[in-house]
């Protein structure tokens, strides 16, 4: 039978209009053009998924420069996403800096993404490569773009929250069978790939007993046993895009203290979603979540922030943190993953992926989030 995801027909995404939307920003920015480093960004405006190159983004055209491997699978995927670009090929770091420095030829302030960008090629590019334009940082131009998905992105993610739904299901059962986290993390991954994903959205966590007290802990070689809260933290990957999702399981009965941590944790996160909308203070979902886990006393145990954004990264913006400055807005996609670590007793992490809408939220993620094996 052949696997029912991805599901064929995604909308298209408006790849072709977002270069337009960040020329808009350039006076802001105080840049009449923009040298895209960073690969993802790439692929954001242009379509193109290959391991090297460099966009310049003017206010008048799109040129891409990499190598003689990405020449055809350059060409065919920039007309996939309906991008009009001059594509130009570089075989030696020295070709490329000519191209680069014809390309910007009679630009007087040239952005570069300053995150992405070493100290040490900012040097370079400023006294070598563009020695007659002004070279100025810019800061999180095409990732402010990049928060306000489309319906053809949102589809895609949708998509692979799904994959990773219907991977849980599949696998869940062999938690009470005794693997190893190792064991375990790896049949989810195969599931996820058997399933139609391009692969997970990143190294899968599977935490039990102690080990789950540890937010991010590595899948090891302990076996899962009777008595452990698990905690399983993965995503698929769908054509560019991630999932994430987190939930724990109890094998066999909880303890007092591991029913309450579950109890607690579920109200928390419960909270932390009934709280996204549009316009809302990300601070404001973190507090949501931290007032549940506060007023429980475990307060201190509650050790990172609430969520992040979700797209090309798995980790994106906007952060969802008491320290965040960010306001969540229509088409967002976020995370809400409260969770407490008691190395004596465990830990619980519960996590959805939500959509922002107007009045709220919708959820990607549908796993069920009972805690105990059927």
């Amino acid at each position: 039978m052949s696997p029912p995801f991805p599901a064929p027909g995604f909308p298209a995404m408006d790849v072709a209009g977002r270069a337009t939307r960040l020329r808009e920003r350039f006076d802001e920015a105080t840049c009449d053009a923009l040298l895209v480093s960073r690969l993802v960004n790439t692929r954001y405006l242009t379509g193109f998924t290959g391991s090297a190159g460099t966009l310049v983004v003017s206010r008048d055209e799109l040129v891409l420069v990499t190598d003689g491997r990405y020449r055809d699978q350059a060409a065919e995927q920039l007309a996939a996403a309906g991008v009009e670009a001059r594509i130009e090929i570089a075989q030696t770091a020295a070709t490329q800096q000519e191209l680069l420095a014809a390309a910007t030829a009679g630009i007087a302030r040239l952005g570069l993404e300053a995150a992405h960008v070493s100290w040490a090629t900012q040097r370079r590019y400023a006294g070598e490569w563009f020695p007659d334009a002004d070279v100025v940082a810019t800061e999180g131009l095409v990732e402010a773009l990049r928060q306000y998905k489309d319906d053809g992105e949102l589809s895609r993610m949708a998509a692979a929250a799904a994959l990773a739904d219907a991977a849980l299901a599949t696998v869940r059962h062999r938690l009470g069978e005794g693997p190893t986290e190792a064991e375990l993390a790896l049949e989810l991954d195969s599931e996820v790939r058997r399933l139609g994903a391009d692969g997970a959205s990143f190294e899968t966590i599977v935490a039990s007993g102690p080990n789950g007290a540890k937010p991010h802990a590595r899948p090891g070689h302990r076996r899962i046993s009777e008595g452990d809260l698990v905690v399983i933290d993965f995503g698929a990957l769908v054509d560019g895009y991630h999932s994430d999702m987190t939930r724990t399981t109890v094998v066999g009965s909880a303890s007092p203290t591991q029913q309450r941590m579950l109890d607690v944790v579920l109200a928390s996160q419960a909270a932390g979603v009934a709280a996204v909308r549009g316009g809302v203070e990300c601070a404001e979902v973190d507090r949501a979540c931290r007032a549940v886990i506060d007023d429980a006393g475990w307060g201190e145990a509650f050790l990172h922030g609430t969520g992040h954004g979700v797209g090309l990264d798995i980790h994106e913006d906007p952060r969802v943190a008491r320290s965040s400055t960010a306001t969540l807005g229509v088409d967002h996609v976020v995370t809400v993953e409260p969770g407490v670590y008691l190395p004596e007793h465990g830990g619980v992490r519960i996590e959805d992926t939500v959509v922002v809408t107007a009045t709220g939220s919708r959820l990607l993620t549908h796993a069920p989030k009972e805690p105990n094996l059927p």
